[in-house]
């Protein structure tokens, strides 16, 4: 009778061979940052004198090379995949406030005062080894200087307005879920009102109401993320009411301002901060469409919005006046949600566990 094969299960216990058909060469990959360094110089250097629609395509094809070979230079490095998406943006975020907050001590060309500029060319291109490396534009301002300083505007506006919002909209929404009822009631309405009005309505409505200075719009700002930070708070609220630890402290005779204080504001602050990093992009965008409408900050102080405006009318001939603007907007925005993502992730128990 023959002998029945006995199958041998392979053991966990080594690697296992390499597949030669899976290696993958990373030196390749890893040179695609230099090779993509050299398409940008060509780009913004050599091809200085071409129209922006033939300079596009290879900045495009030059930054796609340069994020896959730094993807591949840092796992070379770490010997692990590394969130290479996730680290650009936050040197692009910190980067763009360390620029706004030192915007006066850069050696920067004229970009506010357009007296000081009489003697300038309106609409240089872009020249990265020139005094205006991102061009002028129709006033012969700096355009690098409008972006910098434009940016210090829309960092302030949206930042202060999270803050106003955080703290009204959190307080608001944890007495709410905290102490349900006619207050809950109330507050709901309330939140569910704002949100269901259009915001850039209600902007308007605002702001032409008021003078458009920076903390006017500011205030209006806040209007907008206040229900929002109100419907996260009041939501967090209701489930961490009912954990053990609350429920502890209300046993021990704990009054219900300390119970708010030091057990529900710590717990509920943590998501409320992971979501202000998106809230902050949206705000940029909303304080951006105020000034393209000509009813937020006017010219000559510079914001990304009415720099897009002033050159609208130019799209054809000087695409770079709109481009730059719009393109340093939309990375802007771009990063804060990545950021925001991530933050998610590790701040809020809820967004990570789904």
């Amino acid at each position: 009778m023959p002998e029945t094969p006995v199958l041998e299960v392979p053991s966990d216990s080594g690697p296992a061979p390499a597949r030669p058909g899976r290696i993958r060469p990373a030196w390749l990959r890893v040179a695609l940052l230099p090779l993509g360094v050299v398409l940008l110089y060509v780009a913004l250097a050599v091809m200085a004198s071409l129209t922006v629609w033939a300079q596009a395509p290879v900045v495009v094809v030059g930054l796609a090379a340069c994020y896959l070979g730094l993807d591949a230079l840092l796992f070379a490095i770490k010997g692990r995949k590394v969130n290479t998406g996730f680290w650009l943006a936050v040197v692009w975020v910190v980067g763009v406030v360390v620029l706004a907050l030192i915007a006066d001590w850069l050696p920067l060309s004229e970009s506010r005062d357009t007296a000081a500029t009489l003697l300038e060319t309106p609409r240089l291109r872009p020249d990265l080894f020139s005094a205006h490396p991102l061009g002028t534009d129709n006033q012969a301002l700096d355009i690098l200087g409008g972006v910098i300083y434009g940016a210090r505007i829309s960092l302030q506006v949206s930042f202060l307005a999270v803050v106003i919002g955080m703290v009204g909209g959190g307080l608001l929404g944890v007495c709410a879920g905290f102490f349900r009822g006619r207050l809950d009631a109330v507050v709901g309405v309330f939140a569910d009102s704002m949100l269901a009005f259009p915001p850039l309505i209600l902007l308007l409505a605002v702001v032409a109401a008021v003078d458009a200075s920076a903390l006017n719009i500011s205030l209006a700002l806040a209007l907008l993320s206040i229900p929002t930070y109100t419907r996260l708070a009041r939501a967090n609220t209701l489930t961490l009411a009912q954990r053990e630890f609350v429920l502890s402290a209300r046993a021990m005779g704990a009054k219900d301002w300390r119970i708010i204080a030091f057990e529900l504001v710590p717990n509920v602050v943590r998501p409320l901060l992971s979501y202000s990093f998106i809230i902050i992009a949206v705000l940029i965008v909303a304080e951006a469409s105020l000034s393209f409408l000509g009813v937020g900050i006017q010219r000559p102080t510079p914001t990304w919005g009415n720099m897009i405006a002033a050159g609208q009318d130019n799209l054809q001939k000087t695409p770079h006046l709109v481009f730059v603007p719009g393109a340093v907007m939309f990375v802007t925005v771009f990063a804060l949600n990545k950021i925001g993502d991530r933050a998610r992730a590790k701040l809020d128990p809820r967004a990570s566990a789904i």
